[in-house]
Parts: C-alpha cells; structure tokens; sequence
C-alpha cells in the first residue's frame, strides 16, 4: 500500500467543533476549547502520523460576518487563506442544525473547486439517533460532498472511521513533516494561548472578546519553562474583571494553565502575567497578525 501524506483544513461556522476534533485526532492539545465562539482566532496545523499516511489538519476560525474589527477580518481570512494549497477540504457542521452561517462556509468551499468531506458533529446531542438520518439526507441534498461523516468529537465517536476516510483523498507520496512533529506552533505562542484559554473560560460577556495574551519573554534553559505574559484588554474596568478581586482570577487562570501545560509537555513551568490597557488593541495590526 502506498503512503499519501496531504493538508486537510478544517472550516465551518464558529462554534462546531473544530478545535476539539483537531485535539482529539492528534491525541494531544495544540489548540484551545471554550464553548465561546471564536475563540480559536489564528490557523492552527496539527499533524496526524499513522503508518499509512500523514494527515496535515489545520483548525481554523470559525467564518463570520466579519463587522468592523481588525482582528474579525483577520480571522476570516486565516480561515480561507488556509484552503490554499489543500488536497481535500473538511467542511464540520452540527448534527440536526444546518444555519445561515453553515450556507455561507459551503459556498466560500464551493469556490475552492476542492473535493469536500462532510463532518456532522455532536452526534451525542441528538435525542434520538433515529434524527441523525434524515438529518444525513438533507445535508447531501445540499452540497456535493465526496463523503459525510457522522463524529462525536468530544467523546471520541467514529474518529478513527474519518481519519481512514480523509487519508483516502490525500495525494501519494512523501511525507510532510518529520514524525516528532504535532504542529506548526512554537511554545510561545500554546503558552500564550492556554492562559487566554483559561482567562476565557473564567470571564463573561464582553471581556473573552476583548482579551488577548502573548508571551513577552521565555526562558527555556533551565529545568523548568518560565515565561512573563502580557495580557491585553481594551478598557481599564476589563483589567478589574481579569485580575479579580485581589488578584484570584488572575492567580486561578494562570495555575489552570500552568498545570495543563506541565501535563503536556511533562516538565515544570512558572508563569507571570501582567495586565495591561491596550485601547482598540483589536484593531492594530501589530496584535492581529
């Protein structure tokens, strides 16, 4: 049999699942989960090794009326500048809910020209399995999918059947990236990323949106990782409301973070976070790259 290695992005509406199905195939955490939308802002690769085939995914920001900011045109063009150069497009959308957004992904893929898999997530949500096959037909009715696979992707349902699938349409040949290799990211920036993760997921309303980490500096020559972080918000009050009342949300955000990040990487690491005023932040093209 002969080894295909090839680039599979991931689109769909915001919210569907695409960071979850690229963690869960990969076996390892490379791109971070909240149920908010739009957390995932940057085009994010993880490689997928098996003895047949090299699967290069990439997870995108979910598609969206782009509105005024910077940072949400940014998203949306990660997210089709990642169809360039793919052998095979996986467009996700919800089991039993195809919405306005779900018409708009399919016809942006629609214009790549590119063979297209179907991915109809969260599976485990419906009532009855008995919904997911009409919910099938109708969405064949509605696009040209080279295949449709239904997944749970938080529960690990049916993803190895879609990795075989997907390798199908990949190109023979050599493989793309050495086999230690999990993603294209440097530490920075999953450090960066995990303590916005947690800061997300312990904030409400406005502020998730509103929120952006970086690291400013690493030092990884020692036994442990120790990294100083900057977190960004747009108003002074939003600094308030990261910190936390004597500094415990901050504190708790960055302890979640710390620990995930050692249980990944399985050595220590120390974080130090400050928070600052970045008036439109959003809309500067030096922090939404």
């Amino acid at each position: 049999m002969s080894f295909r290695a090839g680039l599979a992005p991931i689109l769909g509406r915001p919210n569907v699942g695409k960071s979850t199905l690229l963690n869960r195939l990969l076996k390892e955490k490379v791109s971070i989960e909240t149920r908010k939308p739009q957390t995932t802002r940057h085009a994010i690769t993880g490689v997928r090794h098996t003895d047949e085939s090299q699967l290069v995914l990439v997870d995108t920001p979910g598609l969206h009326a782009p509105g005024s900011r910077l940072l949400s045109r940014s998203m949306n063009r990660a997210a089709l500048g990642s169809v360039a150069g793919a052998d095979v497009v996986l467009m996700m959308v919800e089991a039993g809910r195809w919405l306005a957004g779900d018409k708009r992904v399919l016809e942006e893929i629609r214009k790549s020209g590119l063979t297209c898999i179907l991915i109809v997530n969260k599976i485990d949500r419906l009532k009855s399995r008995e919904e997911l096959f009409p919910f099938l037909k109708e969405c064949a009715e509605r696009g040209e999918f080279a295949e449709i696979v239904p997944i749970s992707a938080l529960h690990g349902e049916n993803l190895d059947r879609l990795g075989e699938v997907v390798a199908q349409y990949l190109p023979e040949g050599d493989p793309l990236y050495p086999p230690e290799a999990v993603t294209d990211r440097d530490l920075s920036f999953r450090i960066a990323e995990m303590l916005r993760e947690k800061l997300t997921l312990n904030t409400h309303r406005e502020v998730p949106y509103d929120l952006d980490v970086a690291v400013t500096s690493l030092d990884t020559r020692g036994r442990a990782v120790v990294a100083e972080l900057e977190v960004r918000v747009n108003r002074a009050s939003q600094r308030g409301i990261v910190i936390g009342r004597g500094g415990l949300r901050l504190k708790a955000a960055g302890r979640q973070a710390r620990m995930e990040l050692q249980r990944i990487f399985k050595r220590p690491f120390h974080l130090r976070a400050q928070v600052r005023v970045r008036k439109n932040w959003f809309n500067n093209p030096r922090y939404c790259r």
